[in-house]
């Protein structure tokens, strides 16, 4: 591995070890209620988004196989039997302290490339506490390292549909797509990029003034 590589390899360990011990201090400090609120997964409380953060710890390749075939080979609907199944099982301190205890470990999404263990944890930990209103931010150099990696394919992936608009950041220097300026917060444009509906009044501007396109449309 080249030093340039290594390192950004290193910058990706460290942000995702940090995202992780940060939100399991602000799972910690949910009231109960909270716990039981909707997030922006849509159909999960925020205790199903944090029992599927910690899967990929618990969860060794061969089980991770053998849960997939009894979901009939399909990733989302494995995904959320075993959120709703872990959600069920394990408490609130468990799921916190899960994150917590596993803030080094390097997994990642099968098949995905090396930000996707950093993607995986900052947009699950915006699904709570966007949904929550929780004034919590991501650190800046951690949405730079998620911004800076998007692709054409990974908006394929994520069914968003970019044409005729570009995103641009009110709070740093960043912009993606050529068209009319559609603009917000770099984590809100983010979680837009991961097919997020938003609450209203987060992002602004479009065609001419125009309503926005209708995958940013809260």
């Amino acid at each position: 591995m080249s030093r340039p590589a290594a390192a950004h390899t290193s910058a990706l360990a460290r942000a995702t070890a940090a995202e992780r011990r940060e939100l399991a201090d602000v799972l910690d400090a949910l009231e109960p209620a909270q716990w039981e609120a909707p997030s922006l997964c849509a159909g999960w409380r925020v205790r199903e988004v944090a029992a599927h953060m910690s899967l990929g710890f618990r969860t060794s390749l061969p089980r991770f196989a053998l849960e997939l075939v009894r979901a009939g080979g399909s990733l989302h609907r494995m995904t959320d039997r075993t959120a709703r199944r872990d959600a069920a099982v394990f408490g609130p301190r468990e799921l916190a302290g899960l994150l917590r205890e596993h803030a080094h470990h390097p997994w990642k999404p099968p098949a995905a490339g090396p930000t996707a263990g950093l993607a995986h944890d900052v947009v699950h930990g915006l699904d709570i506490t966007v949904a929550l209103g929780h004034p919590r931010r991501v650190p800046e150099d951690r949405l730079r390292l998620l911004l800076d990696a998007v692709t054409p394919r990974g908006l394929r992936f994520f069914g968003f549909d970019l044409a005729g608009v570009r995103l641009c950041a009110d709070d740093l220097d960043w912009s993606y797509g050529d068209g009319a300026p559609v603009h917000g917060q770099a984590q809100d444009l983010l979680l837009t990029l991961f097919g997020r509906r938003l609450p209203a009044g987060r992002l602004h501007g479009g065609p001419e003034g125009s309503p926005l396109p209708p995958t940013l449309v809260p």
